[in-house]
């Protein structure tokens, strides 16, 4: 992975499923490679048999409503020739994208459950969107940043790059800007989703019980190797 830059530009990683996507089975190598299957995008690194993407995030599941939000946020881009792609999940992103070797997967897990499971959940709070891109400017996301909850997702990223350090894996960034990513979009257009930033957030604002939407509590952390994902249940 890269560093992030944004409009108040903060770093952006590649969503879990895109993850799935891009490494599906070891044996698929040329369909990954393949941008068309991919919605145009590329990926941050090449494919090499026996090496997996892995990624540390806390998941976000949104109520019905939230997604009935995040509609009329993508309609009034639309309406600004601005066509976004809703995510397919939602998360806080925990580490960057590195890569493991096969036969690390395990021991990685293991020491992530090790640092982790004597952590409790916590509360999070989204509710400032913001524009992300990669360094690349090969993507841009709209995200939430995270106003309540930031100094426990720094405890637990503090854990995540020691089991890092372990296996000599790039490290988190150092002043990382926590958010839930809601949309994305090939290219950069962060110029063009920030003059309709005053207009979104007016309407996230506005939305009927949207304290309540965007609030949830961090009850886990995920670890998804490839086409493997792991749990790391957090105490009540």
């Amino acid at each position: 992975m890269m560093m992030i830059v944004s409009h108040r530009i903060a770093p952006s990683l590649p969503v879990p499923d895109s993850v799935l996507r891009m490494f599906p089975d070891l044996d698929d190598v040329k369909e990954c490679e393949d941008r068309s299957q991919h919605g145009g995008r590329l990926r941050s690194f090449k494919h090499e048999r026996g090496h997996w993407a892995t990624y540390v995030y806390i998941p976000f599941q949104p109520q019905e409503e939230f997604l009935d939000l995040l509609d009329e946020v993508i309609s009034i881009l639309k309406k600004h020739d601005i066509i976004m792609n809703k995510m397919n999940e939602f998360h806080i992103s925990q580490s960057q994208t590195v890569v493991l070797r096969h036969h690390w997967i395990n021991l990685f897990v293991q020491s992530l459950r090790d640092r982790l499971s004597s952590m409790h959940r916590f509360l999070c709070i989204a509710e400032q969107l913001h524009v992300y891109t990669n360094s690349e400017k090969t993507r841009t996301f709209l995200g939430l940043e995270i106003s309540v909850g930031k100094e426990q997702l720094l405890d637990v990223v503090a854990e995540v790059d020691q089991s890092l350090k372990e296996f000599n894996l790039q490290t988190f960034y150092q002043d990382p800007s926590f958010h839930v990513s809601l949309a994305w979009c090939v290219g950069d257009t962060a110029w063009k989703i920030g003059g309709c930033l005053k207009e979104l957030q007016t309407v996230l604002d506005g939305f009927e019980n949207a304290e309540r939407l965007t609030r949830f509590y961090a009850e886990e952390i995920r670890c998804k190797a490839g086409n493997k994902s792991f749990r790391v249940s957090l105490k009540q």
